[in-house]
Order: structure tokens, then sequence, then C-alpha cells
């Protein structure tokens, strides 16, 4: 995702935030910790450089969901902004549908698939990793899983 500018908020306008440049990764993800978080089948993050990235009005309120991870919200309107983890400093991940135009997101996998609901499938042919992807994993599969007739 090439962008200048990329701007977002959360869904009443208390919290607005900016951040310039490319975007490290997009991807979907389906762990639990994401599920519960938005109350979702599905989360869809946008990695990007922590020293690109800024509040441009308000600040959200933050809720440790795990050791070393923060989780960015609004604390008027409730809405899921941001997470940080302390293992990966330079970088922060916000929400794709927080965007102003999530359009901007270009997902190229899902990660944690190992843990997805048995009743959700995302039809598209992106590569599916078992758990983050990283470190030269293998996808389990490309695409959704083949329906049994």
């Amino acid at each position: 995702m090439d962008a200048t500018s990329v701007s977002g908020k959360c869904l009443c306008g208390s919290i607005v935030f900016q951040y310039t440049g490319a975007a490290n990764w997009t991807l979907h993800c389906h762990c639990e910790s994401c599920r519960r978080a938005t109350s979702s089948p599905i989360t869809t993050w946008i990695s990007v450089p922590r020293s690109a990235f800024a509040f441009t009005k308000g600040a959200p309120r933050y809720f440790h969901s795990s050791p070393g991870v923060r989780r960015g919200f609004c604390e008027n309107c409730g809405s899921p902004l941001t997470y940080e983890n302390e293992r990966i400093k330079g970088e922060i991940h916000i929400y794709a549908v927080s965007l102003l135009d999530a359009n901007y997101a270009s997902p190229s996998c899902h990660v944690f698939v190992n843990e997805q609901l048995p009743w959700f499938e995302a039809l598209d042919d992106l590569p599916r990793f078992a758990t983050t992807g990283r470190d030269g994993a293998s996808p389990i599969r490309i695409g959704p899983k083949k329906k049994m007739n």
C-alpha cells in the first residue's frame, strides 16, 4: 500500500490518526484475541512504522490484553484502533476498517488460521498460515477451504 498520507478515525470522530508512506504489511488475522477485541470473526491489520504514525486529534485509552501488548481504543464510542507489542517496538498496527478510505488496505495473507472459526471462510485466493507466517513459514493452503460435497 503506497500512500503519501492516510488518515483514519474512531466511530464518533473523537480520535483521528494519520500515517505517511507505505505500510509494512496488511493481513487478515483469525486469532482468538483479535476476534474478541473486535467481536468479529476476522480482523484486518495494517502495520506501519511507528515513526510514520501520529494521533492528530484526541488520544486513545489502552487495554493491556496480554503481557507486553496494549490495544488502543476510543473511550467515548469504544472503537478499537491500535495494537502495540513490546517485541516489535518499531511498528504500530491499526485496524484497516478504521481508515477514512479502507480501499487503501490490500491484504496479502491470512494468519492464525489454526484458530479460524469453522463457520467463517473468506473467499479470496490469499495464502493461509497456521500461525504468524513469519520466519519463512510455508502457507498451509492458498485460498479457502474446499467445500465437501
